[in-house]
C-alpha cells in the first residue's frame, strides 16, 4: 500500500509517500481500507519531535473514514485508544492512533474493532473523517468536563482551528449562546457563518474587555481554551464562579495568573485530553439531534499533498479542518 511514513522529526518536507507492507490484523482487531483522513495539530507535534517518547518510523494520522475490509461498512474512527474504564481520566495505556501505533496518513490501517463506528448517515468520508479527534475533544471539554447547558454562554478562543469550528457547532445544538476570539474579521466572519453569535480578535489589546461587553449582565460562563498561555486573559473574560477548560499548549506552556483574583472569583479550571469511547458515543448521539450539522471542511487535498497540508496547518492560512482525500 501506499502510506505517508515519518521516518526523522523536521518540518513538513520531512514527510514521504512511500510503498511499505500492508498491515497485518491481530486478533480483535480489522483493517479499514480508509478514503480520508484529516490533520491535526497533533500530527504537527508529532512530526517536530515534541513527542520524543514516540519511536520511528512511523505513519501519522489519528482520524479517518472508510470501509472495513471485512465487512464493506463504511465506518469511521475513534483514534482514542485503550482509554480504559475511568471516565475522570485516560488509563496509563492510552495512547492517540499514529503514536505508538500506525495512523491514518495511508490507504489501509489496523485498529482495534472497538475503535470503529458506522460513517453517519448522509456523511461523506470526507465529513466523517473530519470528526473524530476534534469531535471528540470538543464534546468533552464542553460537556463531560466544562458542564455546558442550555442558555449558558460559552466563549471559544482561537474559532479558525479545528477543535474551535467543532465545538462552536456542539454548543449551538445544545442551546448555548457562543462568543468566539479569532485573528481576522474574516475568520470572524466564518465562525458567525458556522453559528457563533460574535466575536473579537485577539491581536486587539483588551479583548476581554471587548467580550464582556458582548456577553452583556449574564457575563460568560465557560471558556474552552487550547492555547494555554491565554489564561490570564480568559480568566479575566470569565464570569465569577465560571469554568475555563483547557486542553493545548499551543501558545506555550508556562504561563502566570492573578491567584487572589481567580480565587475570589470562585472560578475554575479544568483539564481535558481527548475523550473516552463512552464521550465519543455521547457526541454521536447529539449529532443525531440535527442531521444536516457537518464539521466545517476548510480544505480537501490528495494523501500525495501530505506536505503542503502540514503548511498550512503550522502557518495557521487555513479554517475549519484539512482533510486528505486516500482514494
Amino acid at each position: 500500500m501506499q502510506a505517508v511514513v515519518l521516518e526523522r522529526h523536521g518540518d513538513p518536507d520531512v514527510l514521504r509517500l512511500s510503498d511499505v507492507p500492508d498491515p497485518q490484523a491481530p486478533d480483535g482487531w480489522i483493517v479499514v481500507e480508509l478514503r480520508a483522513a484529516s490533520v491535526n495539530w497533533h500530527d504537527c507535534l508529532l512530526r517536530r519531535g515534541q513527542y520524543p517518547q514516540f519511536p520511528l518510523p512511523r505513519i501519522p494520522g489519528s482520524d479517518g473514514a472508510g470501509v472495513r475490509r471485512d465487512t464493506g461498512e463504511p465506518v469511521m474512527i475513534l483514534p482514542s485508544l485503550w482509554w480504559g474504564d475511568d471516565e475522570r481520566a485516560p488509563g496509563p495505556g492510552w495512547e492517540i492512533l499514529g503514536d505508538r501505533t500506525d495512523g491514518t496518513y495511508a490507504e489501509l490501517v489496523a485498529v482495534p474493532e472497538a475503535c470503529v463506528r458506522p460513517k453517519p448517515a448522509g456523511w461523506s468520508f470526507e465529513d466523517a473523517a473530519a470528526l473524530p479527534l476534534a469531535g471528540l475533544t470538543a464534546h468533552r471539554a464542553l460537556f463531560a468536563r466544562g458542564g455546558l447547558r442550555s442558555g449558558e454562554t460559552v466563549l471559544i478562543l482561537g474559532a479558525g482551528g479545528g477543535v474551535a469550528g467543532i465545538a462552536i457547532g456542539l454548543a449551538r445544538l445544545a442551546g448555548a449562546r457562543v462568543l468566539v476570539t479569532t485573528s481576522s474579521p474574516e475568520k470572524l466572519d466564518q465562525a458567525r457563518a458556522h453559528g457563533a453569535e460574535d466575536g473579537v480578535l485577539y491581536t486587539d489589546e483588551g479583548w476581554p474587555a471587548g467580550v464582556r461587553e458582548l456577553a452583556g449582565t449574564g457575563g460568560i460562563d465557560l471558556v474552552i481554551d487550547p492555547i494555554g498561555s491565554t489564561w490570564p486573559q480568559a480568566l479575566e473574560a470569565l464570569s465569577p464562579g465560571g469554568r475555563l477548560v483547557t486542553f493545548g499548549a499551543t501558545g506555550g506552556s508556562t504561563v502566570q495568573i492573578d491567584v487572589r483574583r481567580f480565587y475570589f472569583g470562585q472560578q475554575t479550571i479544568l483539564g481535558t485530553t481527548m475523550g473516552s469511547p463512552r464521550d465519543f458515543d455521547a457526541l454521536l448521539r447529539r449529532l443525531e439531534t440535527d442531521p444536516t450539522w457537518r464539521p466545517a471542511v476548510g480544505q480537501v487535498l490528495a494523501l500525495g499533498d501530505v506536505v503542503d497540508a502540514h503548511k498550512m496547518m503550522q502557518d495557521r492560512t487555513h479554517h475549519g479542518k484539512i482533510v486528505l482525500s486516500v482514494r
